[in-house]
């Protein structure tokens, strides 16, 4: 099988199922070799892009968050030529300057999980990877210029705090949370 080529991967969160603005819309299934992604993946054009579109937690969100293959998710992108990705969450945030509905540009993580495997490399293949500034600059940049155009409220910089879900963080880990990162 020809696996169509895409640019642009974009990971849909909880309610982004579909992306109905793709042109020339096709679902494609694929393996990897860390087994299947979240759901087949939505190849097509988005605004003249070259795009694959996959929905994390699976079509009708039945993958809950600790058991997301997220190797398998992003391998099956990178399968279709993705270069960039946007991955797309909605979630609360310790600042109240950044208000529901505003538009966060992330720039830093907080891995808080601990189920679920943390690396691509393991028995056989040992690697240390660099991820001090994880997030592109200049695909960060083109995302601030896009919300900005459309109008949205927009933030840029921030940290996600990824916690095992399904579960939200009790009041205290939010509270421990919010300290850590200088929100108080």
């Amino acid at each position: 099988m020809t696996i169509p080529q895409a640019t642009l991967g974009i990971i849909g969160g909880s309610g982004t199922y579909n992306l109905d603005e793709v042109v020339n819309p096709q679902w494609i299934t694929l393996e990897t070799p860390w087994g299947a992604p979240s759901s087949d993946l939505l190849i097509g054009e988005l605004e003249g892009v070259h795009t694959a579109f996959l929905p994390r937690h699976g079509k009708g969100h039945w993958i809950p968050p600790s058991e997301i293959n997220y190797r398998a998710n992003i391998d099956a992108l990178k399968r279709c030529g993705v270069r960039d990705i946007i991955s797309v969450s909605a979630c609360g945030s310790y600042r109240e300057q950044m208000a529901p509905g505003d538009f966060v540009i992330i720039d830093q993580f907080v891995d808080r999980t601990r189920s679920r495997s943390g690396s691509f490399f393991g028995t056989g293949c040992v690697a240390h990877v660099p991820f001090a500034h994880p997030v592109c600059p200049r695909l960060a940049e083109t995302l601030e210029s896009a919300a900005r155009e459309s109008g949205a409220t927009v933030h840029r910089g921030g940290t996600y705090v990824a916690i095992e879900g399904p579960q939200f963080s009790t009041y205290a880990e939010s509270m421990i949370f919010k300290d850590l990162l200088g929100c108080a």
